[in-house]
């Protein structure tokens, strides 16, 4: 490990744009936030946060690797990978509790991510189903953060989630050999969102998000996604590979749980509803997912109109800018940051401090955290 990697372990790091490829379109709401002129949608409609995962697209696997760059910090600087700096040495970056427990493997990983189109009705196995099926200690339990969306089509932006009262393993299954994609959607619960809404996915869960989200996904690392869809809604076939991830159909089918709820329990079930949990003269602390919804990860959100103090505690946290700019301090060094900027701070970073550089309007950042 160099001096300069050492160093790095002790200062919150940068990270480049890390836009990668998936089965839908969109990503216009993205660049348009992090200021890019004429944004537009692609296939590459989601922007991976301090990800030392792999993206699993069948036959796309060349177009991006989905490993999270840290921003030189001085020119000529060799582009690292957040993964090989975690590697060289997991306990400076991850902290030694996390180490202990997950070794150099980071145990979340956050997405920003922006929907031009209905993705397809989708599963990722519980962390049990993972282990049997595909030899993974972690499974894909999620939780979205709404930020936004936009009108497509007519249509205001809007989940599916949880099966409604009625369907079986057997149902779902003719449903599925039959491609009966309206019946498909009908059979899950259509939730419209807004600006703010919390929602916890659990492995197991059948869901799909509507066109026209724009929000923050936090999640176990792993890119274990089983789809139901052969065809996404804007005509791209998919791969039975890209389906069930080379375990088969009847181990796919396997992978859901059907609890069917009515949807006023599916909401008391999945909806979050954030909590105020500090309150400053610089700012206020929202909690957004904790400990008391799972024990995959957490989410907080921090909205400062002047200098708001946040520790580390021994382990590393991600930060997303949502909203202005400021400046970032730590010990005798600051940074400065502004809307889109995505940050990792090392387990090595005891405290820092946020300062507001907008008198009118907060500075707001959302930061994600691994299991505790």
């Amino acid at each position: 490990m160099t001096t300069d990697w050492v160093q790095r372990s002790r200062r919150p790091l940068k990270l480049k744009s890390n836009r990668v490829w998936r089965t839908y379109t969109g990503g216009k709401l993205i660049e348009g936030w992090q200021g890019k002129p004429d944004a537009i949608d692609t296939a590459f409609p989601e922007e991976w946060v301090a990800s030392a995962v792999k993206a699993k697209n069948a036959g796309r696997e060349h177009i991006a690797e989905g490993w999270s760059l840290v921003e030189p910090e001085e020119p000529g600087q060799a582009p690292v990978t957040l993964k090989e700096l975690v590697e060289s040495d997991p306990a400076a970056f991850l902290g030694p509790n996390h180490v202990k427990r997950y070794k150099e493997q980071m145990a979340v990983l956050v997405k920003v991510l922006d929907a031009g189109e209905r993705l397809t009705i989708q599963v990722h196995p519980s962390r049990k189903t993972a282990r049997e099926l595909f030899a993974s200690e972690f499974g894909k339990t999620e939780a979205w953060y709404v930020l936004g969306g936009r009108v497509i089509d007519g249509e205001e932006p809007c989940i599916y989630l949880g099966f409604k009262p009625g369907m079986t393993k057997e149902r779902w299954r003719e449903l599925f050999e039959s491609q009966a994609i309206p019946e498909m959607l009908d059979a899950l619960h259509r939730i419209p969102v807004k600006k703010g809404d919390v929602y916890l996915v659990e492995g197991g869960v059948p869901h799909a998000i509507g066109a026209g989200c724009f929000l923050i996904e936090i999640q176990e690392p792993t890119d274990l996604t089983l789809r139901t869809e052969r065809v996404t809604p804007s005509g791209l076939q998919v791969p039975d590979s890209a389906c069930h991830q080379g375990v088969g159909f009847e181990a796919m089918l396997d992978c859901f749980r059907y609890e069917p709820l009515n949807l006023a329990d599916t909401l008391a079930r999945y909806k979050k509803e954030p909590k105020v949990v500090r309150l400053t003269q610089g700012g206020r602390e929202t909690v957004l997912i904790g400990a008391a919804d799972t024990d995959r990860f957490a989410m907080r959100l921090l909205e400062m109109n002047g200098p708001y103090a946040k520790r580390q505690d021994g382990s590393f946290s991600i930060a997303i800018v949502v909203q202005g700019s400021g400046e970032l301090y730590w010990g005798e060094e600051r940074m400065s940051v502004r809307q889109g900027d995505q940050l990792f701070l090392p387990a090595g970073v005891e405290a820092v401090t946020w300062v507001n550089a907008d008198k009118h309007a907060d500075l707001k950042v959302v930061v994600c955290y691994p299991p505790e």
